[in-house]
């Protein structure tokens, strides 16, 4: 009879996670890839308390759960090597979780509201060099074989750094949102922001467009895989690999590097502060205010390859 209870309320668990799926896309606007990020940040949890209680986590478990093995946790992803952005993440996805629980399901356990998210170390953006991105955008059409997807790649990459996107922006894109000088993008947290596509990407896209040999309608994505169905990130940042070994770029080469390479290099060309804030999408100021350390240190390392005393 107690094994069966335990059935029923580990059942009761996995159709709270359903139901809570649906309430971060329905109700709090998040993204497919934000909500799936969610949800697997949430089944690890699970999966270390699983372990770490030597028992099913069922409602029972999650209502006795203690600071003490909220920290465990921490302690146990920090072990792992797991990155501070990812773990900040994960926190956020288990107190969403909790306060869920707590408000539609009449959970107790506040326990993980005094769980305190670690600090990440200060390090600086890295933004690639006007000549690495020069050549980033000329070899990126030689990472694959094929004409369009070679093509794909490349258009993929200018608009990543022509106007600032994340890739997953980037990906959202459908055809009929090239019609106008401005993208209308919808950022994190559902919140939409203007920005300008120059002649340029629009040149690079449109040549993709009528290299591709899948018929593309106005409310189909721009940038689809080889099956024809929208691309899969992952495909991408695995060429952008590529091209990283190609060229010998850093390691911190990465799709979102020519987001922040955007904006670096728009604040080295006389660009301000409040409307780079605008072009990112950034909600706070402080945010982007990370962009003017990286550009502190370039001048500081020109005063004193240049100064007399240096």
């Amino acid at each position: 009879m107690k094994s069966l209870l335990i059935f029923v309320l580990e059942n009761k668990v996995e159709e709270i996670i359903k139901s809570w799926c649906d309430f971060l896309v329905s109700e709090r606007g998040f993204s497919e890839h934000t909500s799936d990020a969610y949800i697997t940040d949430l089944r690890y949890f699970i999966k270390f308390i699983i372990n770490h209680k030597s028992k099913a986590c069922d409602i029972n478990t999650l209502e006795s759960l203690s600071l003490q093995d909220f920290r465990g946790w921490l302690a146990y992803r920090k072990r792992e090597n797991f990155a501070f952005s990812s773990t900040n993440r994960a926190i956020a996805a288990v107190k969403n979780f909790f306060k869920y629980m707590i408000r539609y399901h009449g959970l107790i356990n506040k326990s993980i509201f005094n769980l305190k998210s670690p600090k990440q170390p200060s390090s600086l953006l890295r933004a690639l060099s006007q000549e690495q991105t020069n050549d980033s955008l000329k070899e990126a059409a030689d990472l694959a074989k094929s004409p369009w997807l070679a093509q794909r790649d490349q258009a993929l990459l200018y608009l990543l750094y022509g106007c600032g996107l994340r890739i997953s922006e980037a990906l959202s894109l459908k055809v009929k949102d090239l019609k106008k000088s401005t993208l209308i993008i919808k950022g994190k947290g559902n919140k939409d922001r203007i920005v300008p596509i120059l002649k340029t990407i629009v040149q690079q896209i449109q040549q993709y467009l009528d290299l591709c040999p899948y018929p593309l309608e106005k409310d189909d994505f721009i940038f689809i895989g080889k099956q024809g169905k929208k691309l899969d990130p992952g495909v991408f940042q695995r060429q952008i690999r590529l091209l990283r070994n190609q060229l010998n770029l850093p390691e911190s080469t990465t799709p979102h590097a020519f987001r922040h390479s955007f904006a670096t290099h728009i604040l080295k060309n006389g660009g301000d502060l409040k409307s780079i804030q605008e072009l990112l999408g950034h909600k706070d100021l402080t945010t982007t205010q990370k962009y003017t350390k990286v550009d502190a240190t370039h001048l500081l390392n020109v005063y004193k390859k240049a100064h007399p005393l240096g």
